[in-house]
């Protein structure tokens, strides 16, 4: 190749699909390639320090503020970039997978920001990849008006009424085998954000917006600081003005909530904010501590709520670190779908709706998740009540707070045990999530519960941990300890009540025996696994 020759673009491993050659121009291509010569071999010496430190917090079952950045967090004269106007009030936003309906619903919903997932909401085929993409190029350029198949119209509401995008792509350790450079398959993180700002970050400008981003997964300000410069390169890359990008770190892993302010420091040009996860949050603990003994075993994933003093110690540090550096602090998720058919668990879900956002309003937060449009009235009503007209409460400074290293970790502060019923619900929640999975929908409502691909993670690694553990329940007055027979056992009982239930040709052309069988590998195997995703990426189209 000559010095004049430009370095070939990605290469496309996929069927066509419709109207591709909107997203997968030649230049976004080149793109994307560039992004991943540039930045996948960092990405891959931060997989492998990740690693590393699993295994120095193997040996040691402990974590602690990093003294090599101490000097970062003393130094009280820095902050983040002021938000941008379309960022500044986020009291209520929205989660969603990208795809056509998921879009109109979401930015007419009434929050003030949807973010917009190509991450655990989405599974990613190819097609979920890519005409997500397009679905948001046309709703920028308001062509995405349609009717469904019942008859039904969707259509956008004028653009003062709609909610600001906030894109979430996949994470770091996910790679797309659709798109290689080189013959190496490119992060899907570098797919996404790549093929979203080159199309978009001109237009998103235009009117009066900006590429803006949440990002997933992240367990160090290095991780950040890599993120960061991904997007110095971008905008140099299309000649828009540096910082016009803007993300928010979700920390939602345990490790990345010893190095909150670090990360902020990192992006501290492009910050805007942090998010208080849950679930990837409790996966990561067992991720990390799983050989930590009895003290580190957590009870069923639904008693461990945000009032749980380890949680509320994270969740306290989250809006004191990003309020003392000019941050938005953003709340967890209210995943509760209402029932068409049953006002009583309406109700009831309702009343801890508002208590969750009730409680996160008063603790400082400056916005927080609903999964439903029905959620955004009782969501913003919560934090009209504490903000008024101000956009956010950034001035609570929250000093009061004093949150050590111990504390974070001290898991053993919740008076709550593992149950049977624990492992029946984590089996059912694993089987059904992933067998919708891979028929390609990311975002499923099992329970009255929208769950994602971190409900699978948690429940898989509670079933891992407890095993190994060898916790014990309380069966109809037996005692029985957790087992891989004993998993085995519930999951063929789950997948003939399933087969019951929805009918032997339902169960037939789905996808359940592969779900069943990959829940066990995940959960039952000696070794655990880094991400359920991984494997089941392997059984996507």
């Amino acid at each position: 190749m000559s010095a004049s020759t430009p370095p070939p673009p990605a290469v496309v491993h996929a069927e066509p699909l419709p109207r591709q050659e909107e997203v997968l121009t030649d230049a976004a291509l080149a793109f994307v390639a560039e992004l991943h010569r540039r930045f996948s071999p960092r990405r891959d010496e931060l997989l492998a320090r990740r690693a590393a430190r699993r295994a120095e917090i193997a040996r040691t079952s402990t974590l602690d503020f990093l003294p090599e950045t101490a000097h970062i967090r003393a130094d009280d004269s820095w902050r983040v970039a002021p938000a941008p106007a379309a960022l500044e009030d986020r009291r209520v936003e929205i989660t969603g997978p990208t795809d056509r309906k998921m879009t109109v619903n979401a930015l007419n919903s009434g929050a003030l920001a949807w973010l917009a997932d190509f991450e655990d909401a989405t599974a990613p085929t190819w097609e979920n990849v890519v005409l997500g993409q397009l679905n948001l190029i046309d709703a920028y350029e308001r062509r995405i008006d349609f009717t469904d198949p019942r008859g039904k119209e969707y259509a956008l509401r004028p653009p003062e009424e709609l909610a600001t995008v906030v894109v979430r792509p996949r994470g770091w350790h996910l790679p797309d085998r659709h798109l290689t450079v080189d013959g190496e398959a490119v992060p899907g993180a570098l797919v996404d954000f790549g093929l979203y700002f080159f199309h978009n970050a001109r237009r998103l400008i235009d009117l009066g917006k900006g590429p803006y981003f949440y990002l997933p997964k992240t367990e160090s300000h290095l991780e950040a600081r890599l993120w960061n410069d991904v997007f110095l390169f971008a905008q140099d890359f299309l000649g828009i003005p540096q910082g016009t990008v803007r993300a928010t770190v979700l920390i939602e892993t345990i490790t990345a909530a010893y190095e909150m302010e670090e990360i902020l420091y990192e992006l501290r040009d492009h910050a805007s904010g942090l998010n208080a996860g849950r679930w990837d949050y409790l996966f990561s603990i067992v991720k990390n501590f799983r050989d930590g003994g009895a003290k580190f075993v957590l009870p069923d994933r639904n008693a461990v709520t945000m009032t749980a003093p380890f949680m509320r110690a994270y969740t306290e540090l989250l809006v004191r670190t990003c309020h003392k550096r000019g941050a938005h602090a953003i709340g967890g998720m209210a995943a509760f779908i209402p029932s068409r058919r049953d006002e009583e668990v309406n109700k009831v879900a309702f009343e801890k709706v508002r208590a969750d956002k009730d409680r996160e309003a008063r603790d400082g937060f400056d916005g927080s998740w609903v999964a439903h449009p029905d959620l955004v009235p009782v969501a913003r009503a919560c934090f009209d009540a504490v903000l008024g007209d101000a956009p956010h409460q950034k001035h609570r400074l929250r000093e009061d707070v004093r949150v050590t290293a111990p504390e974070l970790i001290a898991i053993d502060s919740l008076d709550a045990a593992p149950t049977f019923e624990g492992l029946r619900n984590a089996v059912q929640v694993g089987i059904r999530y992933i067998e919708s999975w891979l028929r390609g929908h990311g975002a499923v409502t099992i329970f009255n519960l929208m769950e994602d691909a971190a409900t699978a993670e948690i429940s898989r690694s509670q079933i891992w941990q407890w095993i190994n553990a060898g916790v014990e329940f309380d069966r109809d007055g037996t005692s029985v300890r957790a087992t891989a027979a004993l998993t085995r056992e519930v999951a063929a009982t789950e997948l003939t009540a399933i087969r019951a239930e929805i009918g032997p040709d339902a169960f037939t052309t789905g996808r359940w025996q592969q779900a069943h069988d990959l829940l066990l590998q995940v959960a039952l195997n000696e070794t655990y696994p880094d991400f359920l995703t991984l494997p089941a990426y392997e059984l996507l189209p």
